[in-house]
Parts: structure tokens; sequence; C-alpha cells
């Protein structure tokens, strides 16, 4: 049947990758999870890991997991599913909760361009799932953030078990895509950082300067500090001396990607 739906010109061309240096970092076969950590509100980053997981597709089947309540799975199912991307825009909109109404910066025009780009990877007949990774974690007096970190871990771990023929590449804020727990922290050990070091390559988004749309004392536009890392582009490997990340993935000046628009 694919067969002749493809003769007949039914079968959409997958959208083409763009090139990404220093890609080939990522395809190292003891690799367990790809963790890519962003400041929220760029255009930049969800722009740069869907480059990513587009030259993922083309080594196999590949599951992504987002920072969104895990109650949206069923969304996301019906969004991927949806041919006509208006309707499927107009199903994510719909969700009564979450990013794309109380908005921190995973709700953007920016965000909701990647989907678009999953969508259509999917819909052209790309392997692509997309797993909602925020687990409602209860709240209890008494315990912090660390067992909701540890929450997010087991989701990862459950869904790269169920189907541990697929490639696992997280895109995540970046308090939780880190391997070590940084000096200070209130959160104890990031998600990533449940998980052998081994089996985990953890990319810290890094932009050179530029602005980010978030809500810090008040929600708008802000300032984004620069790493330094010039007109260097793409995945740079350069491991942090404490364990955190394994290096970068270089987007360039950032530019702040405003909340989505509705009708």
């Amino acid at each position: 049947m694919i067969a002749l739906l493809a003769a007949a010109g039914l079968l959409a061309t997958p959208p083409a990758c763009a090139p990404v240096d220093g890609v080939e970092a990522l395809w190292r076969e003891d690799l367990r999870f790809i963790a890519v950590g962003e400041m929220h509100g760029t255009v930049e980053a969800p722009a740069a890991f869907a480059d990513l997981v587009c030259l993922a597709l083309e080594k196999g089947p590949v599951t992504v997991a987002l920072e969104y309540p895990a109650a949206m799975q069923p969304t996301f199912d019906a969004f991927m599913a949806e041919p006509d991307a208006d309707a499927a825009r107009a199903i994510l909109l719909a969700y009564p909760y979450g990013p794309f109404r109380y908005h921190d910066g995973r709700g953007s025009e920016a965000m909701m361009a990647m989907f678009q780009r999953f969508r259509a990877l999917h819909q052209a007949g790309a392997d692509l799932k997309l797993l909602a990774s925020v687990p409602d974690s209860p709240r209890v007096e008494g315990f912090t953030q660390s067992h909701a970190e540890l929450d997010r871990a087991q989701l990862w771990s459950a869904a790269a078990r169920a189907t541990p023929e697929r490639r696992m590449m997280i895109f995540v804020g970046s308090i939780h895509a880190g391997k070590a727990r940084r000096v200070g922290s209130a959160i104890g050990l990031p998600a990533a950082a449940h998980f052998r070091p081994e089996e985990v390559l953890s990319l810290y988004v890094a932009s050179d300067g530029g602005e980010a749309w978030n809500c810090r004392d008040e929600c708008g536009p802000h300032a984004i500090t620069s790493l330094g890392l010039g007109d260097r582009r793409g995945v740079v490997i350069a491991p942090e001396a404490d364990g955190a990340f394994d290096g970068y993935l270089a987007v360039g000046p950032a530019t702040a990607s405003p909340p989505v628009s509705r009708p």
C-alpha cells in the first residue's frame, strides 16, 4: 500500500534537514539519551533542536520528550495525526492548561513552529513520536523539587525501556538537563543526573547574547548573557568541569519569541 501511495504521489516528501556542525557526536551507540537544555522563549533554540531531530530521523526512529504536562499526551497524539496545519495548531491551543495557556516561554510561536515541523516530518513518513514528559508530581510539604526531577527521570526511563530501539531526544529547561548538581542548586539532582553519565549526552543551548521572552519579575523580552562562543554554530563538545553538560548547542544571537497568538 505504501508503495502504491508513493507511486501515486500521495505521500509527502520529508522536509530537507539543515546541516549542523558537529552533529556526529550525537550518534554514539552507547548513548541512551540526548538532552538539550535551553532558556525558554527564544526563536533559535527550538529551531536548532528541530534540526537535530530531523538529522536523527535519518538514522532511525526517534522519540522526542518535551517539557509539557504528561496529561497532554492524547493532545500530542492527535496533533501529530492531523494532516492540516491550521487544524493541528487549534488542537494544541484548545488544551485548557499548560504552557500554551500560562506562558513561561514554552508557549511561544517558536515552540509552535517546532511542533509543526515535527508534525510535518511525521506526516511525511518519519518515525517520530512526541512524549509529554512532565509528570503530575504531587506537592507535599517538606519534599523538594528533587523528587519531581526523579519523577521526570522515571518517565524518560520508562519510555526508553518500552521502546529501546528508538533514539530518545529530550528538550527541556537547562536546569533539568544537567548531569550533576550545581553548587547551591535548590532542586537537588536534575532529572538527567539520575542516569549513568555515559548514557546521557547533555548540551546547553549557548546564545551569543540577545533576548528571550520569559517571566521573571514580569513577563516579556529579557537580555541573555553571551557565553562567548562567537561565530561558532552547532554541536560543540566541551565538557564542563563539574560534569553537568558535555558541551553546547551554539545558536548565535538570540531573538525573543512571544507567546502564541490566538484567533
